[in-house]
């Protein structure tokens, strides 16, 4: 195996909507990663997009990417229908091969541009669930009240999630929704999506981002202390809701063990955990102790762009270990309904 490492990262700050289309939003990122790594774009030797067409209202809208950013190197490009996270696996797998050493990732989503919770629900299954048009808010709902009911976690539980979130959001300029609320505050709140409240459920967010990966004696060139992606691993629950368990993540949990989670200790973990009671389940199936700090950043919970927000986290543990303030931090990304897909990744400083 080739080690490979996030070397750069840039965000959007987070908005609840903007005018800008997906071209202006990404531009600037893209030019920012670049810059922040001291590249050029004939540098990069693949580069992958993270998007939705079903957010944008029309097909391969990808393609105005390309337009805009130009198809550096020829042809070597590719796009994922799906959160940037999985187009940074699809670039970690494509410098696994041997055919580039440098890759750039990018992802953008303007959850804004329509109703983002009921145009999720086509990623139920075609035949016995998306017929009855269950909102994503409905279904993490069904999936609290299942935690609930197995007593996996309480309605306290997923408020102090809340709370802290918004808390150490306070701190970070891309995100969206912040506050210093108590949990009493919170849970005197009324439901929105039983036994969901306001709090527990992430906010319509536009954003974007880009990382840059790099290989071995690269990565080192390209970056003091670059973030090494020493495992990771992506695994799918079944997209039947009724064939399988709603009170666990055994996809996490397998995909958890086979990245390497449990083989040292965790300083930092960035889960992507829309709604509150997620982070409660995805800390079990990760084996994460009292001791790992969780969502500094605010997570999910604070800024929830869809098709970037998975990329975000991976982002936001990357630039703790880039720093120096961690030596071993998670990232984490999930897909589909009720954490029915998850990536994790390692990441450790040299």
């Amino acid at each position: 195996m080739r080690d490979v490492a996030i070397v750069a990262t840039a965000q959007r700050p987070s908005e609840a909507a903007t005018n800008l289309t997906a071209v202006e939003m990404i531009l600037p990122v893209v030019q920012e990663v670049l810059a922040s790594a001291g590249v050029e774009r004939g540098d990069i030797g693949f580069w992958c997009h993270g998007s939705c067409d079903y957010m944008v209202g029309q097909p391969f809208s990808f393609v105005a990417a390309v337009d805009a950013l130009g198809a550096f190197p020829p042809i070597v490009e590719s796009h994922v229908e799906a959160d940037g996270a999985f187009a940074l696996y699809e670039a970690w797998v494509k410098i696994q091969t041997g055919e580039c050493d440098t890759a750039l990732v990018f992802s953008n989503g303007k959850s804004s541009a329509g109703p983002i919770a009921d145009i999720l629900t086509f990623q139920l299954d075609p035949y016995v669930e998306a017929p009855l048009r269950p909102s994503m808010h409905v279904l993490a709902g069904l999936q609290a009240r299942a935690g609930l009911d197995a007593g996996a976690f309480d309605e306290r539980a997923m408020a102090e999630v809340a709370a802290r979130s918004r808390r150490d959001a306070t701190a970070n300029p891309m995100a969206l929704v912040r506050g210093d609320q108590s949990v009493d505050e919170l849970l005197a709140a009324p439901t929105t999506y039983a036994p969901l409240r306001e709090h527990d459920c992430p906010p319509v967010t536009d954003g974007a981002n880009a990382v840059i990966l790099a290989a071995g004696d690269v990565a080192r060139s390209w970056s003091d202390r670059p973030a090494w992606i020493r495992g990771i691993d992506h695994r799918i629950d079944t997209q039947r809701l009724g064939a399988r368990s709603l009170s666990e993540s055994r996809s996490a949990a397998e995909a958890g063990r086979r990245a390497g989670v449990g083989a040292d200790k965790v300083d930092v973990a960035e889960l992507h955990a829309p709604y509150s009671h997620q982070e409660l389940l995805l800390r079990t199936a990760l084996g994460l102790d009292g001791e790992t700090i969780v969502n500094p950043s605010g997570g999910a919970l604070c800024a929830n762009p869809q098709m970037a927000a998975g990329l975000a986290r991976f982002i936001e543990a990357a630039d703790r270990v880039i720093a120096g303030s961690a030596d071993r931090a998670v990232g984490h990304a999930t897909s589909g309904p009720c954490l029915q897909q998850n990536l994790v990744a390692v990441l450790e400083g040299e």
